[in-house]
């Protein structure tokens, strides 16, 4: 496939902005890294909204890009998987460290634009579709956390 200088310089945006969000953070004395989306995911409700807003914006651009069906709802799978996992406590923000969807994604990205493979580009609405689904998951795990802090926190000062 041939990448033109707008798809270049926005694949290099989406790689700088998946290693903000996954990688960015050394953790001294390790080889392991951090990004930012486990940080400030740890802000109940708000932090994983967030978040999403920049993992949909990958997913997004991506699918500009000229990403087939299965890629881009493999991309926005890994989304959700991230998501739902992330509502776990502690397993969650294990999760979080070690998951790193967005690189995961960009990684997919790369892929195809390596492969030149000819499939059919994903059209606007399946994308829209998939990405409007994956906020109102967000959304409800937001709310949900909310939701549950707000009753623990009644329940303790009460109590």
């Amino acid at each position: 496939m041939q990448t033109g200088t707008h798809d270049k310089a926005a694949l290099q945006r989406l790689r700088s902005l998946a290693h903000l969000l996954d990688n960015a953070i050394g953790i001294p004395g390790t080889r392991y890294r951090i990004g930012i989306d486990p940080l400030i995911g740890l802000l109940p409700g708000g932090g994983d909204l967030v978040m999403a807003g920049f993992s949909v914006y990958i997913v997004w651009e991506a699918a500009r890009m000229g990403l087939p069906r299965s890629t881009v709802t493999q991309m926005v799978s890994n989304l959700v998987l991230d998501t739902v996992a992330g509502t776990v406590p502690m397993l969650g923000d294990l999760m979080d460290v070690t998951w790193k969807a967005n690189s995961k994604n960009v990684a997919l990205l790369e892929a195809h634009l390596e492969t030149s493979p000819r499939h059919k580009k994903a059209d606007r609405g399946f994308v829209l579709l998939l990405l409007f689904g994956f906020i109102l998951l967000v959304i409800g795990v937001s709310a949900l956390a909310i939701m549950v802090i707000s009753w623990l926190w009644k329940t303790l000062s009460n109590g």
